[in-house]
């Protein structure tokens, strides 16, 4: 499917002009008179970019870009603002209101696939996180604090380097390097990073790049410095995945400007990611006690029988059992229960090895899957683990009061073509029998007939 561009502009002349250039480089193309007209679609339509004209009758671009910013529904929708002015003072005042570029009429049509193309990137990366994050945080919630940030800046030397820093605002921890394997080494750890790509000794866009091509650092915003009329090194720049670009000569406004909606972009897209990483783990973790879900460690299970005839190593399951468990519920109560399965499930956790996989099966029962482990090794580590649980009572954080616990446990060793179901119904028989036989201990279950 096209991106969707959309162009507001008062003058038919000119809307149709870009929409014959965007047509021509495939994209679709809706269009809008005024700036109610471009609220209007842009809530209805969700274009993926807008290109957006400042001389505007009933409503000003200026203003109209703040609406869209200050709309949830919007204002995660990248605007260029393409207008006449010229003035640095009109571009910073653009950027202020929300724009992501500013572009200058007669519109060059080199530098504006560049942009649009970088931008579509940019959605795309950013529609992607928030269609798999549901808690609906909004980018207007990571302004940067006081506009602090830490900031790299590469340049073909310290001069250099030194000067873009001094036009940085103070409130940000910026960093000048003039060796660009230094640049690097502290890439990792930066918030956005700016390298002078007009310095003709300097390769800037080599470094550039690397940083992209590097897993560590290719979430960091870059902020190209490129000379003004160098629309080769600009297009380059945002092609090899560039951010956005600024001009020499630098205005430390619109720096500042540019810097802050990187700033608060990274921001934004770390927090999706990290509540994405949250929700990822906790679709495989159980809440209450953090092992891992049923769902989870059956999949496991499956997944080491699946390998079982190839691997030829040992594979075994432990299925637990906290003892009396309905009796300690019903004498103080669930939130006690509660905390008696957190305790325990650490005090389990503290036993096993780190490939060993241990996971809430129901209720009070854990399944714990031993890989390349003979029933005999599983037995001996269940064993530790069952020492472990009922060495010390739980104490109740509320009330000080003092429960002993004990578990019981069975164990079963797979055997080749076994099947997730057959392999677990052996360990809770042999589950039964160590219940059967007084509890409080584990009980391996019997070889298979041959």
């Amino acid at each position: 499917m096209s991106a969707r561009i959309l162009v507001v502009d008062d003058i038919e002349t000119n809307r149709r002009l870009l929409e014959a250039r965007l047509t021509a480089e495939y994209f679709d193309v809706l269009m809008a008179e005024d700036g109610p007209s471009c609220l209007d679609l842009a809530r209805s339509q969700k274009p993926d970019v807008i290109l957006l004209d400042v001389m505007m009758p009933r409503m000003d671009g200026f203003e109209t870009c703040r609406r869209l910013k200050a709309d949830p529904a919007t204002r995660h929708i990248p605007v260029v603002m393409v207008t006449a002015l010229d003035q640095r003072s009109d571009r910073i005042r653009g950027l202020e209101a929300g724009a992501d570029e500013f572009l200058t009429k007669p519109v060059d049509d080199v530098a504006l696939f560049a942009r649009v193309r970088s931008l579509l990137r940019l959605t795309s990366v950013m529609d992607e996180l928030r269609q798999r994050e549901s808690s609906g945080v909004e980018m207007s919630s990571f302004e940067p604090a006081n506009g602090g940030g830490r900031v790299i800046v590469a340049a073909a030397d310290q001069n250099a380097a030194q000067r873009i820093v001094k036009a940085l605002p103070d409130t940000l921890d910026a960093q000048g390097y003039g060796d660009p394997r230094l640049a690097i080494s502290q890439a990792e750890h930066a918030d956005l990073i700016i390298v002078d790509l007009s310095a003709p000794r300097f390769d800037g866009l080599r470094l550039c790049a690397r940083i992209r091509s590097d897993v560590d650092t290719r979430q960091v915003p870059l902020l190209g410095v490129v000379d003004e009329m160098d629309k080769r090194t600009m297009v380059r720049a945002l092609d090899l995945g560039v951010n956005d670009v600024i001009s020499r000569p630098l205005d430390p406004g619109e720096l500042s400007a540019r810097s802050s909606t990187q700033l608060k972009r990274k921001r934004y897209a770390d927090a999706l990611r990290d509540r994405l990483d949250e929700s990822l783990e906790m679709s495989v973790r159980d809440a209450l006690t953090g092992l891992f879900n049923r769902r989870y460690t059956v999949s496991r299970l499956r997944q080491a029988l699946d390998g079982l005839n190839a691997s030829h190593e040992p594979l075994a399951v432990g299925l637990i059992d906290i003892d009396h468990f309905k009796r300690i519920n019903d004498t103080w109560g669930h939130n006690a229960g509660d905390q008696v399965l957190q305790e325990i499930c650490t005090r389990l956790g503290g036993e096993l090895r780190a490939i060993d996989v241990a996971g809430r099966y129901g209720g009070e029962e854990f399944l714990v899957v031993f890989s390349n482990t003979t029933a005999k090794e599983a037995s001996d580590a269940m064993e530790r683990a069952r020492l472990a649980v009922c060495a010390t009572p739980v104490t109740l954080r509320e009330t000080g009061d003092v429960i002993d616990v004990t578990m019981s446990a069975g164990i079963a060793e797979a055997f080749m073509d076994d099947s997730v179901e057959a392999l677990i119904e052996r360990a809770d028989t042999a589950l039964y029998e160590a219940k059967r036989s007084g509890r409080n201990r584990v009980v391996e279950a019997k070889r298979k007939a041959a």
